[in-house]
């Protein structure tokens, strides 16, 4: 048989993305914590939850920009890799959310923390995006983070991710897309996600993403997590 060392990833389960006052609120986020609290007992041998933690000038936010190109989900923004000044992206404007300090950057009451092993804090670097919990926008593993999540899961033996979180086809996307970069096996708990655009274009977009990238969007009623139930008994 072969190795089988799981761990559970929480994606940004932020007030910010959260009904009723998020800024940046998810549809359904909230309801994701029993499931998502659930997955905490379970014997992952890393349980690892990510957050935004923006400066209050982060290069994405609206007020940033001057108008009229400083609308929130319909401007985008030209960035610059700090790393390659010669690369460069574009990437939505978003309201001003998950702020340093702000209680919309904490982790909704809802939601075990204790049963957290370590928090990864992401989008530290106002001049970059940063969806993914394993590197920003150009792949840079930098103070953009507060650790290299991708080294931690080598140190810790992990052979299988299992993702869970906000927004699936943002956030959750990204970090499953690099976590499978990182040649870890990555699943993503579709009851244990929820979307920003649950449409085509949103989540049915991040589907033929992860099919491309051998990515499983499995049921937490399914035998892929049922094989973490297995080691939890065992």
């Amino acid at each position: 048989m072969s190795k089988f060392v799981p761990a559970l990833v929480v994606v940004d389960m932020q007030e910010d993305f959260c009904q009723p006052n998020g800024s940046l609120a998810v549809a359904g986020g909230r309801e994701l914590a029993p499931l998502i609290n659930e997955l905490l007992k379970e014997s992952f041998a890393l349980k690892v939850a990510t957050k935004d933690f923006h400066p209050p000038d982060h290069v994405s936010f609206d007020i940033c920009h001057p108008p009229p190109d400083n609308k929130a989900f319909e401007s985008t923004v030209t960035v610059v890799n700090p790393m390659n000044p010669a690369e460069s992206k574009e990437i939505a404007l978003w309201p001003v959310h998950c702020v340093q300090g702000m209680p919309g950057a904490e982790i909704i009451e809802q939601i075990d923390v204790a049963e957290i092993d370590i928090i990864v804090e992401k989008g530290r670097d106002k001049r970059v995006e940063m969806y993914s919990g394993f590197a920003d926008m150009f792949g840079n593993k930098s103070g953009a983070a507060s650790l290299d999540l991708a080294a931690l899961l080598y140190h810790k033996g992990i052979t299988h991710i299992y993702i869970v979180g906000l927004a699936g086809d943002v956030c959750v996307k990204c970090t499953a897309i690099d976590a499978k970069l990182e040649g870890f096996e990555t699943h993503v708990i579709r009851e244990g996600t929820r979307s920003v655009d649950e449409g085509e274009a949103g989540w049915g977009a991040a589907l033929k993403e992860f099919q491309n990238c051998g990515i499983k969007v499995v049921s937490i009623s399914g035998p892929e997590v049922a094989r973490v139930n297995a080691v939890t008994r065992g």
